[in-house]
Parts: structure tokens; C-alpha cells; sequence
């Protein structure tokens, strides 16, 4: 339970702190499309710990996450790699594993439903 505690509070400061450390590009990019309200806290949670941690996302927060959209999936992925908090990681594996995130949930998504 503590793990989500920290996953809480590294995106409240991802969401607020970020913005001020964001290239413009990014943070335009987020802006214009309204990045940050696209998706609701809980799948937030779960894209965030699938991508910078270890986790899976469920078919709901795919849901959320194709939703999204390709473009803010990117740029907010990009933002937080910015953000002082994430020095340590290593931005080619984050990428990559972003990259896997978006495409795992966008074939779940594409998928056929089995038929009853």
C-alpha cells in the first residue's frame, strides 16, 4: 500500500511540478489537448507504474489510454522523463516501454470481442 502512496504522490507532482519544467513543446502540446483531463486518477496510476515502474494496465485504463490519444501519451511520457524526480531513469527503457504500453493497449482495444 505504501507503493501506491509514492506512486500518488510522484504524479500529483508530476501533474503540478511538471509543467514548470516542461519544454514548451511538450507543454503545448498537453495544453492544446487537453492532456491531463483525459484520463481519471486510477488509470493514471496504473499507465504511470506500467511505464516507469512494474505493472500491468487493465482493459478499462486501455480504454483511457487509447482515448488519450497517441499524441498526449507522448508528450506527457516526455514531460515527466523531464521532470528533475526522474534524472535516474533511463529514457531510451522508459520510451521503450511506453511504446509497448501504448501498442499492447491499442491492440486490446483494436481486438474483436469473442463472440457469446
Amino acid at each position: 500500500m505504501a507503493s501506491l502512496n509514492v506512486y500518488s504522490v510522484l504524479v500529483v507532482l508530476f501533474l503540478t511540478c511538471g509543467a514548470v519544467m516542461a519544454t514548451k513543446e511538450n507543454d503545448q502540446i498537453i495544453k492544446e489537448n487537453n492532456c491531463e483531463t483525459k484520463m481519471g486518477l486510477p488509470c493514471v496510476l496504473e499507465a504511470f507504474t506500467s511505464i516507469f515502474n512494474t505493472g500491468s494496465i487493465s482493459n478499462k485504463c486501455c480504454g483511457e489510454l487509447v482515448v488519450l490519444g497517441k499524441v498526449c501519451h507522448s508528450a506527457l511520457v516526455k514531460r515527466t522523463l523531464e521532470n528533475p524526480l526522474f534524472k535516474d531513469l533511463n529514457p531510451t527503457t522508459i520510451i521503450a516501454k511506453s511504446i509497448q504500453t501504448w501498442n499492447n493497449c491499442l491492440a486490446l482495444i483494436d481486438s474483436p470481442s469473442p463472440s457469446a
